[in-house]
């Protein structure tokens, strides 16, 4: 399959108003049209929105929508799962005019990951103006790179790493396996990074754990370093609790800080990632998360 970016995000949250402070005053984001219906949209490029949130019983990640090339890769996207005996469901006309793409369907990882896969996204190049001042945020020519990363649960990571790589055509960027004790024989918890068709280090991230949510965490990313710093210090004013302190990632450099969302997971903001070339790399398997920084605190 041909997924050429992580197009948008819908997010459960039982109180959606949390999520509008949030993503105006903390992120930086802003709200799209139409406003003041059933689900708020939040825009940060040229596509009509990013994240989506409606509200629900739960606060959780809802679905991740993968964006394919055309109809013609759609098309063959669904003969590819049928043949490997994957379900999926169409998506309904109103699905449709919601995500503002020409046509979807809606399938589970093996994790039970919801996502969707669609061709057709709108592009209404309205000015993006974000409340907070940054000029743009990173999303590629067009938004051709997809809003940033996700990382969700996997706990049966060898299955859903394949039906990723090998079903779905993602790349595998990077791996790392993590030891939370000094016991020799603790297993540990692995983490595959995968890229699709664009130049980001990875748009998605396979955690061998849970995670509440249904989210691990969600990445964006700015064009400055002083728009990650002035970040944080809205999130410290607002008293947002920080789950990983500033630092540079290893595999991808991207230099970020970490702080907890109202749907219960975490949200990466930083800048500096990485740009690939796909055509000549060699996947890695990284032993340290971070060249500094990035001390990360539980939160309950």
């Amino acid at each position: 399959m041909n997924v050429r970016s992580l197009g948008y995000v819908w997010i459960e949250s039982t109180d959606p108003g949390k999520w509008l402070e949030y993503a105006t005053e903390v992120l930086g984001m802003a709200v799209a049209e139409p406003r003041g219906g059933a689900v708020l949209y939040l825009r940060m490029d040229e596509r009509p929105f990013r994240l989506a949130i409606v509200k629900g019983a739960t606060d959780s990640l809802q679905l991740c929508g993968w964006e394919l090339l055309d109809e013609a890769d759609f098309t063959s996207a669904k003969s590819e799962l049928d043949a490997a005996s994957v379900s999926w469901e169409q998506g309904s006309a109103e699905e449709i005019r919601s995500r503002r793409v020409r046509d979807l369907i809606r399938l589970q990882d093996p994790a039970g990951n919801s996502l969707e896969l669609y061709h057709g996204g709108d592009l209404d190049y309205a000015k993006f103006v974000s409340p907070q001042g940054i000029d743009r945020f990173e999303t590629g020519f067009n938004g051709n790179m997809g809003f940033g990363h996700a990382v969700l649960p996997a706990p049966n990571l060898q299955e859903t790493h394949q039906f990723y790589r090998d079903l779905l055509g993602f790349g595998d960027s990077d791996y790392m396996h993590f030891h939370f004790t000094e016991d020799q024989n603790d297993p540990g918890l692995g983490l595959h990074f995968m890229h699709v068709q664009n130049p980001r280090h990875h748009s998605l991230g396979l955690f061998q754990g849970e995670s509440p949510g249904n989210c691990v965490h969600l990445m964006v990313e700015v064009m400055e370093v002083d728009e990650v710093g002035y970040c944080l210090d809205r999130a410290l004013q607002k008293e947002i609790p920080i789950t990983s302190t500033l630092g540079r990632h290893t595999n991808d450099r991207m230099l970020s800080f970490y702080m907890l969302t109202p749907g219960g997971f975490s949200m990466e903001f930083g800048c500096q990632g990485l740009k690939m070339d796909w055509s000549d790399y060699t996947p890695t398997k990284t032993t340290s998360p971070s060249i500094w920084g990035h001390v990360f605190a539980p939160t309950e």
